[in-house]
This record gives C-alpha cells, sequence and structure tokens, in this order.
C-alpha cells in the first residue's frame, strides 16, 4: 500500500521509477530521441532496458508516491537521464554548424530540406552530414555505449543520490562549446577553398567591373563545393569518428567521474 491508500504492485513501481531516468535520456539522446522514432518504442525499449536494470542492481523505490521526496527523487532521476542525453545531442548539432557554414559559402543556404530528428527544416548539407554521423555512430555501436553507460550510473549515482553536482554541470556546459568547433573543424577543408574562389572572385569583380559576377561566381561556387566536398568526405568521415568518441568520453566522464 503506496500513498493514499494507493495499491501498486511493488515491482511495477520499481519498473516505473527506473523508466524515468532510461527514458528521459532517451528522448534527449540522438537517434532514439527522433520524432520519427514512435513513442511506444521508445516505452517498449525504456522497459526493456528497465528490466535489465532491475535484474542487476539493487533498486529501492520510494516508500510513498504521493510525496515530496518521491518526486524530487523522480526529478532527479529525469535530471541524470537528460544530461546523458544531451551530451551526445551537443555532438550531433556540429554536422548542422558545418553544413550552415558550407552551405552559406557556397550560395545554397536556402537549400533547406525537413529533418526527421527534429521535425523541422534544416540546410540539405547539414542534414546529409548528419545522416553520415548517424550511420558512423550506430556502426561504432555507440547506442549500446549509451546503454551500458545508463547501466553503470545506476552505481556512480544510485536513486536518492542522483543529483548532479556543480563540476558535472560545468562540464556539460564547457562541452556545448565542442559543438561549434568540431563544426567549424568540418567545414574547414572545404569552407577553405571556397573562401579562397570568393577572394579570386573579389578580385575579379576590382580588375573587371562589368564582369557578371552572378552569372561566374554562384556555378564556379557550386562547381568547387561539391569537388571540394567529394574530396574531402574520408577526412570528414574520420573526423566524425573522433567526434563520435569525444561525446561518448564526455558521457563517460559524466557517469564515472
Amino acid at each position: 500500500m503506496l500513498g493514499f491508500g494507493l495499491a501498486i504492485e511493488p515491482q511495477l513501481w520499481a519498473l516505473i521509477f527506473v523508466m524515468v531516468r532510461v527514458g528521459s535520456a532517451f528522448v534527449a539522446a540522438p537517434v532514439f530521441g527522433n520524432v520519427s522514432v514512435p513513442l511506444q518504442v521508445r516505452v517498449a525499449l525504456s522497459g526493456a532496458i528497465g528490466v535489465m536494470v532491475l535484474g542487476s542492481h539493487p533498486i529501492q523505490p520510494p516508500a510513498q508516491i504521493f510525496a515530496v521526496t518521491t518526486f524530487l527523487a523522480v526529478a532527479a532521476e529525469a535530471l541524470v537521464g537528460l544530461a546523458l542525453g544531451f551530451v551526445l545531442q551537443i555532438a550531433f548539432a556540429a554536422p548542422l554548424v558545418a553544413g550552415e557554414v558550407i552551405g552559406g559559402s557556397m550560395g545554397i543556404g536556402f537549400a533547406n530540406m525537413l529533418d526527421p530528428t527534429t521535425g523541422r527544416s534544416s540546410p540539405a548539407i547539414g542534414r546529409f552530414l548528419s545522416v553520415m554521423l548517424t550511420l558512423l555512430f550506430l556502426s561504432l555501436d555507440g547506442h549500446l555505449v549509451l546503454v551500458d553507460m545508463i547501466l553503470k550510473s545506476y552505481v556512480a549515482m544510485p536513486p536518492g543520490a542522483a543529483w548532479l553536482a556543480a563540476g558535472q554541470m560545468r562540464d556539460i556546459a564547457m562541452f556545448g562549446g565542442y559543438m561549434f568547433l568540431a563544426g567549424l573543424l568540418l567545414a574547414l577543408p572545404v569552407g577553405f577553398l571556397l573562401l579562397c574562389l570568393n577572394l579570386v572572385v573579389g578580385m575579379l569583380s576590382r580588375s573587371a567591373p562589368a564582369l557578371n559576377l552572378f552569372a561566374v561566381g554562384l556555378p564556379a561556387s557550386l562547381a568547387v563545393g561539391v569537388v571540394s566536398l567529394a574530396i574531402a568526405f574520408p577526412a570528414m568521415g574520420d573526423y566524425m569518428q573522433v567526434v563520435i568518441r569525444e561525446a561518448l568520453a564526455a558521457t563517460s566522464s559524466l557517469v564515472l567521474g
């Protein structure tokens, strides 16, 4: 009998309590948190992983459901889950930054497409780079590492003592700057060539004012951008793997210290 005469099976209440942290991580994490993933799938995955947690860790949920301590414990569980997923989501924003830089330099910043991860429009190049990063994330078993970090978080931050410390919150904020660094480094090979092209076009406009720059500059930017993207794809793919490893390392540091 738990609070106000409400009877809930203890095992079911423990599973629901565990699913708060797991479900919060899936809401904020990439891949799992995509709007294209049905809610029923997220709930089913949260329940399955919750069963794994209960089988490997002795979790004691609060005895009283409608109590201030219970609400605080649930909020702490949600905070930990959101932090675990948010760190990975920061890294997945780097391709969007790179897409903005490359698309603006190529003159196709207006080319947008629907992003299934957020349900909003995003630059086409940034969306393409995001798909590449997602495939690399899955190929490196990043989703399995995330599940493993969730399981380990119950040892480092057990229920009842799951509030994040000030140092951990600072680390999350500091890692947010890595998104801009990674995005600029992803766009650096293509952006540098396009910058050189813009300098050449600018000198041509000074030397030949009658030259129609729109008829020459835009096709040249598109051609140089496409060719440089094709050449830079291997290097960009290698750096995307570095981005994924840095995000997983930041998640591990958040959990294990």
